[in-house]
């Protein structure tokens, strides 16, 4: 790629800049503006998330027995993905370019070396505080094993191209390469690489997951699995335990590591009192997008989300006290699987067995709430496999036999931990005290939640103790906060029968794990 480049009639090739010349340019040539905290704050124009339906996999002879085609992972043709890479050359030509060496993967003995090529300075500095940054011995003899080129300018033609847009993601596994073109949310370069991982670390038997890790004071290593808004984030950022990472992992036989060197926090309600951590990681060298600033004074207003609810914050791991440098540690003790249940029916901790676990995975649920999206005016249920279906190339019963396999080697405790709503719906109940779950987290990781009395919900069969230290025992059990009881059971069965539909799609799995999800009302 390197002798491509230099091929190409381009102004300026800037290769590892350091963060003050990243920030400095990309304020020069006005692609953000500092806030009060020194942070650079961006905004990414028509898309402020990312574009699942603008993304295909290049169908190449090597891989194509292996993908799970479908909506998730579409397919382009390797004549349409070389016409597309044309394009970029051409329109690379005349373009000063930005470039990023560096690692997908804290762990030396696993990482994949990654060249990220960009058109703007701010997505080069976002990179550069996402993925593992080498050392200046380790830049000599860097050699990129995939690379990205990220062109926001260049836009596709749909009718000639074969995209369904104007923007495309397309990954090639054989010519090892993504083309991103026009889209300037940078989330999508962070999520291309871990699309990557997921597609060839199973085939090196490790586990790619998409959780946040920590580790206690014990070496005793918990992961958290759960969609956007399930508080992930929050609940792994602990005062009292380490942080592994807060977003994507892997999992080998010698334990957990941390896929990237930085994190990508959701900013929308930021508080100090809540997140301190987030709060003040969010300093020069960090990237603010679509987050709103005050244009007199430059602070950022994190409840105005009138641009989106995905505000983000971008920085480096290592401004996290205590933060684990590198990212990788022993094998973990116990799993955490949370959801935030709008139905406010899903019991707020629960123990799975092995079967359940796997189930619960492959389901993946939580809650769209009304107005986060348009056209959701009532509390959906949302299923994403494995916590992360849009990354994941491969079947997604592959990454759960992992998972169940793992388990029982390990021994791994699971539990699951509703985050959601108590006393009735949305609407209705209230969302969970913060103080409780954490309550019940803490219990978990410590093991003293074991020594409860635990009983089979009777309607979604999960464990549910009687006894956690500092949470009232009615909360414990959904039923005893709702006041219209049939109400209650009207909610939980169809709830129950949403997850039975959704699994309809594994069929094929064992028994053990189909039977493992909720009831079937008599």
């Amino acid at each position: 790629m390197e002798a491509k480049l230099q091929q190409l009639k381009i102004g300026v090739i800037s290769n590892n800049l350091p963060v003050s010349q990243l920030v400095e340019t990309a304020l020069e040539r006005k692609e953000g503006v500092l806030s009060s905290s020194g942070a650079l704050q961006v905004y990414t124009g028509k898309y402020t998330g990312r574009s699942p339906k603008d993304k295909f996999i290049v169908q190449e002879p090597s891989v194509m027995d292996h993908i799970d085609w479908g909506a998730v992972n579409q397919p382009i043709s390797q004549l349409q993905f070389e016409r597309l890479y044309q394009k970029a050359q051409d329109y690379m030509s005349d373009k000063d370019l930005f470039v990023f060496d560096g690692y997908a993967g804290a762990d030396s003995e696993y990482r994949l070396p990654i060249r990220i090529v960009n058109e703007y300075a701010w997505h080069n500095l976002f990179v550069r505080q996402l993925f593992v940054r080498p050392t200046e011995e380790e830049l000599q003899t860097h050699s990129a094993e995939f690379t990205v080129i990220a062109l926001p300018g260049l836009k596709a033609d749909p009718e000639m191209d074969g995209t369904r847009s104007e923007t495309f993601i397309c990954l090639s596994f054989e010519r090892k390469l993504v083309l991103i073109g026009g889209t300037e949310y940078a989330g999508e370069m962070k999520k291309s690489i871990f699309s990557v991982l997921n597609y060839l670390l199973p085939f090196r038997d490790i586990f790619p997951m998409h959780c946040s890790a920590n580790v206690g004071e014990k070496d005793d290593v918990a992961l958290f699995f759960g969609l956007s808004g399930t508080g992930k984030t929050t609940l792994s950022a602990d005062p009292n335990r380490r942080l592994i990472g807060d977003d994507e992992h892997g999992w080998t036989d010698q334990g957990v590591y941390n896929f990237e060197g930085g994190c990508y926090a959701k900013c929308a309600n930021l508080s100090e009192e809540k997140e301190p951590q987030i709060w003040q990681a969010i300093r020069y060298g960090s990237v603010l997008e679509n987050v709103v600033l005050d244009p007199e004074t430059g602070r950022a207003d994190y409840n105005d989300t009138r641009t989106t609810e995905n505000t983000r914050a971008a920085y480096p791991i290592d401004v996290i006290p205590g933060a684990v440098i590198p990212g990788k540690a022993g094998h973990p003790k116990v799993i955490v699987f949370l959801t935030a249940d709008a139905f406010g029916v899903l019991p707020p901790i629960s123990k799975l067995t092995k079967e359940q676990a796997v189930y619960h995975f492959l389901s993946g649920y939580t809650s769209k709430l009304a107005g986060t999206e348009r056209g959701v005016t009532e509390p959906e249920a949302t299923f994403s496999t494995c916590f992360g279906a849009p990354f994941l190339p491969l079947h997604p019963t592959v990454y759960a036999k992992q998972l169940g396999d793992k388990i029982e080697e390990h021994q791994v405790k699971v539990y699951l931990v509703n985050t959601g709503w108590s006393g009735g719906p949305y609407g209705v109940g209230k969302r969970m005290n913060l103080t409780f779950t954490r309550a019940m987290v803490t219990a978990a990781l410590n093991g003293s939640i074991e020594q409860a009395t635990f009983a089979a919900d009777p309607i979604f069969g999960v464990l549910c103790p009687d006894f956690v230290e500092g949470v009232p025992s009615n909360v414990l059990v959904p039923r005893h906060t709702w006041q219209d009881q049939k109400a209650y059971e009207k909610a939980a069965w169809e709830l129950a029968e949403q997850f039975t539909r959704n699994f309809e799609k594994f069929s094929n799995m064992e028994k053990e794990i189909i039977t493992a999800g909720p009831c079937k009302r008599d």
